[in-house]
């Protein structure tokens, strides 16, 4: 699927991850391949990314921010 984190200042990732994990308001969740639509609020935390094609998994810290799935893409906007 394709990931994009975008912050006030900059895009800070994009590309493909088989695996999204997300710090959300009521407990940290996972995104994978083909998640039904989904928009949720998220609080501070790391954003942690599993590559599709092996490679080491990336992690970036948040302050909180709102994702949004739809059609195999994933936006975070995040603080």
């Amino acid at each position: 699927m394709q990931v994009e984190i975008i912050t006030p200042d900059k895009e800070i990732y994009k590309g493909e991850a088989a695996l999204v994990q997300l710090p959300g308001i009521d407990g940290s969740f996972e995104i994978l391949n083909n998640h039904a639509p989904l928009i949720s609020a998220l609080k501070e935390g790391k954003i942690k990314l599993k590559k599709t094609k092996g490679g080491s998994d990336e992690f970036f810290e948040i302050k909180g921010g709102v994702i949004e799935v739809l059609k195999n893409k994933v936006l975070i906007l995040a603080e």
